[in-house]
């Protein structure tokens, strides 16, 4: 734990067990690097997990805390107590827990802003805190994430500040979000000083998008074909026919299947198919909805029917899919990969 002049500010980490390196030091290294530059330390930093015990993290690694959970508790009621509280989740969605809901809910009477990285904002969304608030979720957690937590104004973009509430889908983006505090604390000299010395070039904004614009993604420029996979990506749980997508481009339904045979190697049907079956593996590795919900959510008429057809591109039924990534989450990390072949995308040929 650092320790900070009197006038500087204390953050509180709360690691989730499976939490992201990554993440996690892309949310410290800016205040690190603000002490630097500032040759001070203004900013100092506690770590909490629930028992006070070693934090394991998703890549196997175990990080030694300052306290448990009610260390902290007790302290939300003294002078003392953190300018900021920050829960630390990763790719999996972490356990309901009423101990650090409790907490979450305790910060936010007493007025501390909190902040939630990658699958930490699960616990934020349990605890009531993210109602009618806006909140960036990793694009692999939204569409489980929108599904349970529909009072929320969940966003796929890298993060979003909404008053006192700092959310943030992770990876590079944590970075973007704190130096934006170490800005708003510090000036904007301070920040690109922090910048420069981490060999960054550019700090994206609230509200950005998190993914590669469309384009990029899949590799094209056609405009008119772009506006239908958009309208695609749009409509998941209700698809629509290729004559409802058709109008806006001028395109006749002939010249639209010969252009996606032609710029994607499949047709409008297909490729459509392969979108939701996508959409349905999130579900499946991301969340416990039941895989009739999932069949409904994206778009299936039954349970068989989706079952059937996820197997016939995956190569093994949903369950299966599901049981494999709990099984491999389960397994103790050694620096080797298990195979993931029936969870990996699947191109539809």
């Amino acid at each position: 734990m650092q320790k900070a002049c009197a006038q500087g500010r204390r953050f509180t980490f709360y690691l989730l067990d499976g939490y992201t390196q990554h993440a996690f030091s892309s949310a410290l290294e800016p205040l690190r690097l603000a002490n630097a530059v500032m040759g001070r330390p203004y900013y100092s930093w506690r770590l909490l997990t629930r028992d006070g015990q070693p934090a394991r993290s998703s890549c196997g690694m175990r990080m030694a805390a300052d306290g448990a959970l009610a260390s902290e508790q007790d302290g939300l009621q003294e002078l003392d107590r953190p300018h900021m509280t920050v829960v630390c989740g990763g790719s999996a969605v972490p356990p309901a827990d009423g101990k650090a809901e409790g907490w979450l809910r305790m910060s936010r009477r007493g007025r501390v802003p909190i902040a939630g990285l990658a699958g930490g904002l699960y616990s934020l969304a349990r605890s009531g805190v993210l109602d009618g608030r806006r909140c960036a979720v990793h694009w692999e957690h939204f569409p489980d994430f929108s599904e349970r937590f529909f009072e929320t104004k969940a966003r796929q973009t890298a993060f979003e500040i909404d008053g006192e509430l700092y959310t943030c889908a992770g990876g590079n983006a944590p970075f973007d979000m704190f130096l934006r505090i170490v800005e708003d604390d510090l000036g904007r000299d301070v920040a690109n000083r922090v910048c420069e010395v981490a060999l960054s070039e550019r700090v994206r904004e609230a509200g950005e998008r998190q993914r590669l614009p469309l384009q990029t993604r899949v590799g094209i420029d056609n405009r008119l074909l772009i506006d239908i996979i958009e309208q695609m990506e749009a409509n998941i749980a209700e698809p629509l026919k290729l004559a409802e997508m058709t109008p806006s481009t001028g395109l006749s339904r002939r010249q639209v299947e010969r252009l996606f045979k032609r710029e994607m190697g499949r047709s409008p049907k297909r490729y459509y198919l392969q979108m939701r079956l996508e959409r349905a593996n999130l579900f499946l590795v991301n969340s416990t909805l039941p895989v009739f919900e999932i069949a409904v959510a994206c778009g299936f008429s039954s349970a068989s029917h989706f079952s059937r057809t996820y197997r016939e591109i995956y190569g093994c039924t949903p369950q299966h899919t599901r049981t494999a990534e709990l099984e491999r989450r389960r397994l103790p990390s050694d620096g080797k990969e298990m195979g993931r072949t029936v969870l990996q995308e699947r191109r539809v040929a």
